[in-house]
């Protein structure tokens, strides 16, 4: 009995089944879109399956021709262990490559010829070509057992050459697909290129670069920032024609962009920062953490490196980045060879068009030369006579600005206060106790205004009266040994005499200590040093059992139906032009102001003293303190430390002057005097 009389039917049946199912199988997947090696993979898997194969490999080629392993199963099975089946091996798949045909070759077919190709493996091979209309692509290599008759072994080749015109199907799919795909980009990557150099304006390249950008690149957000000095600032951001310089997003963008500009070296955050330089580390770290992005690549920006023909002296200098390119992914944190390609085509132009608007920005006078060369419409002959009368009217307010003259007067703050007023002060350190007036009280001179108290003094006080009791006590004792004793020696007689004479001395020294305690006892009596009125604002809460210093001004008192001045904190830079105006129209220079109290409300003084030294005073800086001399009588409220402005009348001067002195100062003093 033969032996395909004895296999079930059912059994090849379903045998056949399965094989139709699986290259069915494959018939699908050769027309679905999905990339090359995840086809090899599962197209392999069915091949073998479909003919109880020991296993296979998928081989392709590059663009010089060479061979490479994509996908395998149970490879090892052919035991390739020795490097002169290795190399016979190879053979055999370049000659079945180069005759471009399906073939088999028998268990160690080519034995013996070292210099030739064969088959050095237990197994049959069966090989099927990957190829398209065009070129052949790659080859399929199937580990078959070899005891199969010649018929089914036929069956194999064939079978295994349908399957690899299914997969030259889909190779020819997916090259069309990648033609079109290729033929979109560069039509988008010279729509970048040409607006991307259209512009000489570093912040229209910029923001070019970040929303025409962003659509080459597929990527969620992109920016550019600009280095300026040692820091980057971010110019532009994709989708937004306006955005917060200030806000901590922008910020950390700014501080990530320096870091890594710094570095020199392009930086991408895929979730994992270990292998970064730890000032990038906690720069992405930062800004991560606040913008929540999933992947962040930041590149540097380098100008185009010089020909040797155009500058070679800079050939061999390292230049610093120009800027950055910030790439972001909001959701997705992997990172597609597709991607990492526009990436690199995206960062080249825009190094290039951003090098050139900036050097074209910094050219001298450049702002002058673009506003002449955009304003040559005024000299046309239908718009010449609205220039000229523009021009004359230009020239005239010049004119007028040197040599129209104008009142010069000079601006200052002050406060409104009592000539006569004095502060009071603690003599002595101390806790306030008791307080004997109130705010606003009339006071005398010599009167208690407050009392403190010293737990240290008064212990001291106790102390030095207990040692001069004990030395005044010692000092009788020894006169009453004196007096009582009659019949001792005279050198007992002097030994008491020292003896009180040192006791004397020590009782003098411990009441001249206690009288100085005592005294100091007294100045924690806080007295007023004139009469007057109280001007201290909330004395209760300011004083009354709390901790003073000696020194520490407690309160004020004033004489308010005295006379009263302003006080103005001139800044120092106007000095000069006050003294001169002192010099030529007298000491008496008339003073201008108002009131904060009475806003629209004009009075006039005349100076009375001017400080000889300036002094800092909190945010006003360097300024000199001038006392005004006022008619109080004028005035319709008496209020101490009332805001005062006021403006010092220093003569006549020009127009131009009068409105830009300030200016005119910090010219000579911030460059002229620097630089000339």
């Amino acid at each position: 009995m033969s032996t395909e009389s004895s296999l079930d039917p059912q059994l090849v049946e379903q045998t056949r089944q399965q094989i139709r199912s699986l290259v069915g199988e494959i018939s699908q997947l050769s027309k679905t879109e999905i990339a090359p090696e995840e086809f090899y993979g599962q197209f392999l898997t069915r091949v073998v399956s479909a003919l109880a194969a020991v296993g296979g490999v998928v081989w392709t080629t590059n663009d010089e021709g060479r061979l490479s392993l994509q996908y395998q199963i149970n490879f090892q099975e052919a035991k390739l262990r020795e490097e002169e089946q290795q190399i016979r091996h190879s053979r055999l798949l370049y000659e079945v490559l180069s005759k471009g045909e399906e073939t088999m070759v028998p268990p160690h077919a080519g034995a013996g010829q070292d210099d030739k190709a064969g088959n050095p493996t237990d197994y049959l091979l069966v090989f099927g070509l990957l190829k398209t209309e065009l070129q052949v692509l790659g080859v399929v290599e199937i580990l078959q057992r070899s005891e199969a008759g010649p018929a089914t072994q036929k069956g194999y080749l064939r079978f295994l050459a349908q399957m690899c015109e299914l997969a030259g199907d889909f190779l020819k799919t997916h090259q069309l697909r990648h033609f079109s795909n290729r033929q979109v980009l560069w039509t988008q990557l010279e729509d970048f290129t040409h607006v991307v150099h259209a512009s000489l304006h570093p912040r229209e390249t910029a923001y070019t670069i970040a929303n025409e950008g962003r659509r080459l690149i597929e990527c969620d957000r992109l920016s550019v920032a600009i280095r300026k000095g040692k820091r980057c600032t971010i110019e532009a951001i994709s989708g937004q024609d306006v955005f917060d310089a200030r806000s901590n997003t922008v910020r950390l963008l700014g501080k990530l962009a320096t870091a890594v500009v710094t570095s020199g070296e392009p930086v991408w955050y895929t979730g994992d920062t270990r292998d970064m330089a730890p000032q990038v580390e906690d720069a992405v770290q930062e800004y991560v953490d606040e913008a929540h992005s999933k992947t962040v690549a930041v590149l540097p920006l380098k100008r185009p490196k010089p020909t040797e023909e155009d500058e070679p002296e800079k050939r061999s200098e390292p230049e610093a980045p120009i800027g950055a390119l910030i790439v972001e992914q909001i959701e997705d944190s992997r990172v597609t060879p597709s991607m990492t390609q526009r990436v690199e085509v995206v960062c080249r132009h825009s190094a290039t068009a951003l090098a050139n608007s900036l050097e074209h920005q910094n050219l001298f006078l450049m702002p002058v030369w673009r506003a002449i060369g955009s304003s040559r419409w005024v000299v046309r002959a239908r718009t010449l006579p609205k220039t000229l009368s523009i021009g004359g009217a230009v020239l005239a307010l010049v004119a007028s600005l040197f040599l129209w003259p104008a009142n010069f007067w000079l601006e200052s703050k002050g406060t409104l206060e009592p000539v006569k007023r004095q502060d009071v002060f603690a003599s002595v350190k101390g806790v306030v106790d008791k307080l004997s007036v109130q705010d606003g009280a009339m006071v005398k001179d010599g009167q208690m205004l407050a009392r403190m108290r010293d737990p240290d003094l008064g212990v001291k006080i106790s102390g030095a009266e207990g040692e001069y009791n004990t030395y005044r006590e010692r000092v009788q004792s020894l006169a009453r040994q004196l007096v009582e004793l009659k019949n001792i020696t005279q050198e007992e007689r002097n030994r008491i005499d020292g003896e009180r004479a040192e006791a004397e001395e020590k009782m003098r020294a411990a009441e001249k200590q206690l009288k100085l305690l005592k005294t100091q006892a007294e100045e924690l009596e806080v007295r007023s040093p004139m009469d007057g009125q109280i001007i201290t604002w909330d004395l209760r809460n300011r004083l009354i059992f709390r901790p003073v210093q000696r020194g520490q001004t407690l309160m004020r008192v004033a004489d308010l139906d005295g006379d009263w001045q302003l006080e103005l904190h001139m800044p120092d830079n106007h000095m000069g032009y006050i003294t001169h105006a002192q010099q030529e129209q007298g000491k008496d220079l008339s003073v201008c102001y108002q009131l904060a109290t009475d806003p629209g409300q004009e009075f006039y003084g005349t100076i009375k003293e001017v400080q000889p030294s300036a002094e800092v005073r909190g945010e006003e800086g360097n300024t000199v303190l001038i006392k005004v001399a006022i008619d109080q009588k004028e005035l319709p409220h008496l209020r101490p430390g009332a805001t005062v402005t006021a403006k010092v009348y220093c003569g006549h001067r020009s127009l131009g002057f009068v409105w830009f002195h300030d200016a005119l100062a910090f010219i000579q003093t911030r460059i002229l005097f620097r630089y000339f």
